[in-house]
């Protein structure tokens, strides 16, 4: 057990990640040495910041919480807090059935951990992190919450309503973090397309956008989590004309069937999307669109199964992730629907989406062969340096390997030119240019 030490683990997604890095930092200047997602944590303290989104996320955060309290039992562990989406959700059960932790905080209150710790929250730098990601990027969250209640997600049951950052406050943290050497923003949020509705009354986040490119030493702005209804168009601008703006738009459109969206309340329709897509591709050149699609709804017919398989065909996502449904409890789809198609459903009609795409990613990535592309350096990892071009988001999206002994000695969170020289399924493989 390692004195004055604690170790944070970060599960689910990089919005919690954020929250994690704005607590290590108050733990630091309070005098805690701190280990982030540790491989064999050994302070006397953790922290977990869980995940409750769906039933895998929930049950690897609870399993997480269950091998702690075992090592506190064991006696190998001082004190356990718990923090983030799910105690925020089921607080009064975890506390019954997981007593061996010591505090249970939601998604909001965990400042309240240096409190019970005997220190103080230093709100003068309540917006400073300890970037936990290589020091060259780093996630930029503009707003919590969601306005949308779509019938299957609980993530607005957990976070509450949309709520926007003030824009010079994110503006100023970029600078800061620019100052620290982060060259790289994934800017992030439930829905980043719906910022500055409730501060400014409009959507303001080409006008951010727009402002956070005009930042000497800002190489990369890459946006994540838009939603196709009353897409602010004046986005595309900025991403068409700001060279610092990657080409990259993560949006989540989760079916294109009628009567299944009509169903999840996404008050969109198929034809709708689809213009969309087409206006999005014609306004900017070369984009590579992220989405994320669901199957498996309560009623999702055959036929609304091969519609969304023909529409992928059709839209040709460079990304694409998908999942079944699960059932949340506390949705209007939970309380309103019968999930009566069974698992073994919903796992074929996944598979056949994923082999669908699995061929048009692997288009995608063959039609770069040969092509000159701007990548940044993450790692060394055996005998390659790995790194990404603006379409690959960190972690996610596919590699840029380059071998190390073809190669001139290459910086970490440095830009080259690299020509790809051959493809696979997920990961290009290159050599410096010239």
């Amino acid at each position: 057990m390692r004195k004055n030490t604690v170790d944070v683990i970060t599960l689910g997604c990089s919005k919690n990640l954020v929250d994690s890095e704005r607590l290590i930092r108050q733990l630091e200047l309070n005098g805690y040495k701190v280990t982030h997602d540790e491989e064999s944590p050994r302070g006397e303290i953790c922290v977990i910041n869980t995940c409750g989104f769906i039933g895998d996320a929930k049950e690897e955060s609870v399993n997480m919480i269950l091998e702690m309290a075992q090592r506190k039992t064991q006696g190998t562990l001082k004190r356990l807090y718990v923090m983030g989406c799910l105690s925020e959700r089921y607080l009064a059960d975890l506390t019954e059935e997981i007593p061996e932790v010591d505090k249970y905080y939601g998604k909001f209150d965990w400042d309240g951990l240096l409190d019970d710790l005997g220190k103080t929250f230093r709100t003068e730098c309540k917006d400073e992190r300890r970037i936990t990601t290589p020091k060259h990027y780093a996630y930029l969250k503009i707003s919590e919450g969601c306005d949308r209640h779509c019938a299957y997600c609980a993530i607005p049951l957990i976070t509450g309503h949309h709520t926007s950052r003030p824009m010079e406050e994110i503006l100023d943290e970029v600078k800061m973090l620019v100052s620290q050497g982060v060259k790289e923003f994934q800017v992030i949020a439930q829905e980043l397309t719906y910022y500055g509705v409730d501060l400014y009354r409009k959507r303001a986040i080409a006008e951010l956008i727009d402002r956070m490119a005009d930042i000497q030493g800002v190489e990369w702005i890459r946006l994540h989590y838009a939603y196709p209804t009353d897409f602010p168009m004046d986005l595309l601008r900025v991403m068409r004309e700001r060279p610092n703006v990657c080409k990259y738009l993560d949006i989540a459109l989760q079916h294109i069937a009628d009567p299944v969206l009509s169903a999840m309340h996404r008050h969109v329709t198929g034809e709708e999307t689809r213009a969309l897509i087409n206006r999005i591709r014609e306004e900017v050149p070369g984009i590579h669109l992220r989405t994320t699609l669901m199957v498996g709804h309560p009623g999702e017919t055959e036929e609304g199964f091969r519609e969304l398989m023909e529409f992928v065909k059709w839209a040709r996502f460079e990304r694409l992730g998908a999942f079944a449904y699960s059932e949340e409890e506390g949705t209007y789809s939970a309380s309103h629907y019968q999930d009566d198609i069974p698992e073994e459903t919903k796992q074929a009609r996944l598979s056949k989406l994923m082999r669908i795409q699995q061929q048009i990613s692997a288009e995608v990535q063959e039609d770069k062969v040969g092509k000159t592309m701007r990548v940044v350096i993450d790692r060394i990892e055996g005998d390659y340096y790995v790194g990404r071009t603006e379409y690959d988001s960190p972690e996610v999206d596919p590699e840029v390997l380059i071998a190390v002994a073809d190669s001139p000695e290459l910086e970490i969170g440095c830009f080259y030119e690299v020509k790809i020289i051959k493809a696979d399924d997920f990961d290009l493989y290159g050599m410096i240019n010239g």
